[in-house]
């Protein structure tokens, strides 16, 4: 749809409950000329999620006036930088690292966050389990996997000699066994509005902190859980179906996919190649990869 609205298509607009602000025309440059193609960069910031380009948001100091119609960016949008990313994540300890992302602007999701969700467990462990991006209880409560997926996590965990919960080399009971540490984080720190899907460019803002987590730990294996969790590690779009059951790698980890537990909440038949996944990760581990 051509943003040459005449008066009749604002009307339109209006009795639809969308509102448009249409910015003054910014004069042709020599650097900003029809000879010069598009990057994508531009396309990104000038495209909707249903295809029509050329909108912006309104600015805080304008409100519009009568009759006056304005479209709002698109949920792309919260993924727009709104501060640089620091220098120097790859050379991060711990309270660097978590202390960065407290306080990270990279992207818009940060104006709707409660906390940033970094990570929990053993930062030493041999196991690290990945998940997507928190949601409203995470966001709350600031730690990864809670709630009913949280709980499905843990005995799944719990089943394999692992906890969240634990040190190194395991405090906690399991029958008299001790349960080995395990660290969990997400591919995403702050929680996406209203728990939808995070953008790629969210993700990519994310993408060096879980790096530098992976290289903080230093995991003998990563148990990615999750549509998005695999795609961040392994730079794929592949669904989960066609990745399951095999090695992966991720900066020379071994990467075992599978599903979220979400996921096996709303489709319990599918907890047993869940577990299949948890063996395959159990005998790479075992074996060093």
């Amino acid at each position: 749809m051509s943003l040459d609205l005449d008066a009749r298509q604002r009307a339109m607009l209006a009795e639809m409950g969308v509102r448009v602000w249409l910015p003054e025309p910014v004069p042709a440059t020599p650097e900003r000329s029809a000879a010069v193609p598009e990057t994508i960069a531009d396309k990104h910031d000038l495209t909707m999620g249903n295809g029509v380009k050329g909108q912006e948001s309104t600015p805080r100091d304008r409100q519009p006036g009568a009759g006056e119609a304005v479209v709002t960016r698109a949920p792309v949008a919260p993924g727009t930088a709104r501060a640089p990313q620091p220098a120097g994540i790859d050379g991060m300890d711990w309270t660097a690292l978590r202390d960065t992302v407290a306080g990270c602007q990279a992207c818009g999701l940060c104006q709707g966050r409660t906390q940033t969700v970094f990570g929990v467990g053993d930062t030493a462990a041999e196991w690290m389990v990945v998940g997507e991006a928190p949601g409203e209880q995470e966001d709350l409560q600031g730690e990864p996997f809670v709630g009913p997926s949280g709980q499905l996590l843990d005995n799944m965990l719990k089943a394999i000699g692992l906890s969240r919960l634990a040190d190194a080399g395991g405090e906690g009971a399991n029958g008299g066994s001790a349960l080995r540490g395990v660290y969990i984080a997400n591919v995403v720190k702050c929680r996406p509005p209203g728990n939808r899907n995070p953008h790629p460019d969210e993700v990519a803002k994310c993408d060096p902190y879980l790096a530098r987590q992976v290289a903080l730990v230093r995991p003998k294996i990563i148990l990615a859980m999750g549509r998005f969790a695999v795609q961040s590690l392994l730079q794929t779009t592949e669904p989960i179906g066609k990745l399951r059951g095999q090695v992966h790698r991720y900066h020379g980890v071994p990467v075992i996919v599978t599903y979220h537990p979400a996921y096996l909440l709303r489709n319990l038949p599918e907890k047993a190649k869940a577990w299949a996944d948890l063996c395959l990760a159990m005998d790479v581990a075992e074996r060093g990869g």
